[in-house]
């Protein structure tokens, strides 16, 4: 064979405009015509304001509560996954949102092994997805059901982490990108909140816990330097409301007591606008890039390399179909 000869060229500045951040207005276009999808679980025990931090954040009724008003409150005796759909659409832009909600997470006597149904459906999620591209006629667009976050409601106890806490984040934090928050915030003091953060940050790092966003992530300086920022604020200290209070004349989201009004979005009151800038304004891409490249890659590079992994198990067809049409059906995971 001939030898192959590489010449590498140093960028140039060019003789006048070509037109290639053109690019980035297609790009633009495109993702606004077809629209995005971002899911997102919420795990925590109950009356941790689970659904109140998600209507607060999407700034909308979207938790499994407001959509089901006359939900029975008693407890679960198991712990079961409820997912429920929006489209909602801010200035042109339109996003699928699905919340994931747990209930009966940590709300018994005897808790040992409740993170399984969590851990059996994010894996389930990942399942689906390689199904449909192992597909010999893909779908052009694969729906994502993948879970892009976790959130994790720790309580307000001014102590340590739990042993729960700590076994579901080692479990699930390989998985799936967790972000910790400190729900109800508000019954911490500020001094009582920063011993207590950072109490809970000794005990990831003690524990090997890996929750978002991680250091090995980081592709370049400025992006460091950004989460570096994140990482020491992590756990987020939270408060949600949906109820607005007049406050030197502007209304604001707040919780209102005999001391004052807390306002949910003011950096000073508590890290709500830090957790909202991370989940949507800054890392949502991230989010659901570290999901397919990193935590679905892993899955599927073990799926393929297991011995029984065959075309046969998967349901899939090994014929192809009649008029380049996809095959809708979906099979049931085996895990």
């Amino acid at each position: 064979a001939d030898d192959c000869v590489i010449i590498a060229f140093e960028s140039t500045d060019l003789f006048g405009y070509v037109g290639i951040e053109a690019v980035l207005d297609q790009m633009r276009r495109k993702t606004m015509k077809v629209g995005l999808e971002f899911n997102i679980m919420v795990v925590g025990q109950s009356g941790l304001g689970k659904s109140t931090l998600v209507n607060t954040l999407f700034k909308s009724k979207v938790s499994r509560k407001s959509c089901t008003p006359n939900c029975e409150e008693k407890i679960s005796k198991t712990v079961k996954l409820h997912s429920v759909s929006h489209v909602i659409e801010e200035k042109g832009m339109k996003m699928k949102l699905t919340v994931i909600d747990t209930p009966g997470f940590g709300d018994q006597i005897n808790n040992e092994n409740c993170w399984e149904p969590i851990v059996k459906h994010i894996n389930e999620q990942y399942e689906k997805y390689l199904r449909e591209e192992l597909h010999i006629n893909r779908k052009r667009r694969i729906p994502d059901s993948r879970v892009h976050c976790c959130i994790y409601f720790l309580p307000a106890t001014g102590h340590r982490l739990r042993p729960i806490d700590v076994e579901f984040m080692k479990r699930v934090g390989k998985i799936v990108s967790i972000v910790p928050v400190i729900a109800k915030a508000d019954t911490l003091t500020i001094e009582e909140r920063q011993e207590f953060k950072e109490r809970i940050r000794q005990d990831l790092a003690a524990n090997g816990i890996r929750v978002y966003p991680q250091k090995e992530y980081d592709d370049d300086p400025e992006e460091r330097i950004l989460n570096d920022r994140i990482r020491e604020s992590i756990p987020f200290a939270v408060v949600g409301t949906d109820k607005e209070h007049q406050v030197n004349g502007n209304k604001v989201l707040g919780r209102k007591t005999k001391w004052g009004i807390i306002e949910v979005e003011n950096v000073a009151h508590c890290e709500f606008a830090n957790l909202r800038d991370l989940l949507i304004r800054s890392h949502l891409q991230d989010l659901k890039d570290v999901t397919h490249n990193i935590h679905y890659e892993t899955y599927r590079v073990r799926r393929l390399n297991e011995s029984n992994m065959n075309f046969s198990e998967l349901g899939l067809s090994a014929r192809p179909l009649e008029n380049g049409t996809a095959d809708t059906s979906e099979s049931e995971s085996h895990l």
